[in-house]
């Protein structure tokens, strides 16, 4: 695990709190439904006590949205919405799962972790090779994760008791038939054991 870091993927109050604005239409209820947080606590208590890096990832985005590239639909909803704003309560993590002082956060405008944030440079100046990490959604910023990750050589580990998607269905597709052609699908138990 030396060379390891643990990767929390849009986990921020906007997506998993039933006040969020994405959360509040029914992310935040299969977050509840599946443990996602408590599961995400347990993970950060096991890594921090192996002294494993930990990052979050967060979207977010200036009040005028002039940093927003993507045309995509679901972009216009957030638009629309007024999520993400950075600043506000919707781009701050749930207390449970809080950054510590010595946690790095990275702030993305885009599905892709990678994109533009710097973070493949700081994985890659910290020497770590194996990225173990969860979110929400599964079939978005989880699966976009370990695409890039793959791409860029690292060895994944999804936690996929550490994610959530909208609907179950959509969860379940990705963890079945999308993640284990990237990372080992396994659990926090079962990766930190």
């Amino acid at each position: 695990m030396e060379s390891s870091a643990l990767l929390l993927l849009d986990l921020q109050n906007e997506m998993v709190d039933p006040k969020g604005k994405v959360g509040g239409g029914g992310l935040a209820a299969m977050v509840e439904k599946r443990g996602v947080l408590e599961n995400a606590a347990a993970a950060l208590q096991h890594a921090r006590a192996a002294n494993i890096p930990v990052v979050y990832v967060r979207l977010g985005f200036r009040a005028d949205y002039s940093d927003a590239l993507s045309r995509a639909p679901r972009v216009e909803v957030l638009k629309n919405n007024k999520a993400a704003i950075l600043g506000t309560f919707g781009t701050q993590f749930p207390d449970s799962i809080a950054p510590g002082e010595n946690d790095l956060i990275v702030t993305k405008q885009c599905v892709n972790p990678f994109h533009n944030t710097g973070l493949a440079n700081w994985l890659f100046a910290k020497g770590i090779t194996h990225l173990i990490f969860g979110g929400v959604a599964t079939n978005l910023v989880v699966e976009s994760t370990a695409r890039a990750a793959d791409d860029m050589g690292f060895t994944l580990t999804a936690l996929e008791d550490v994610c959530a998607s909208p609907n179950q269905e959509w969860h379940d597709f990705s963890a079945k038939n999308i993640l284990p052609l990237f990372a080992k699908v396994s659990s926090v138990a079962e990766t930190f054991g």
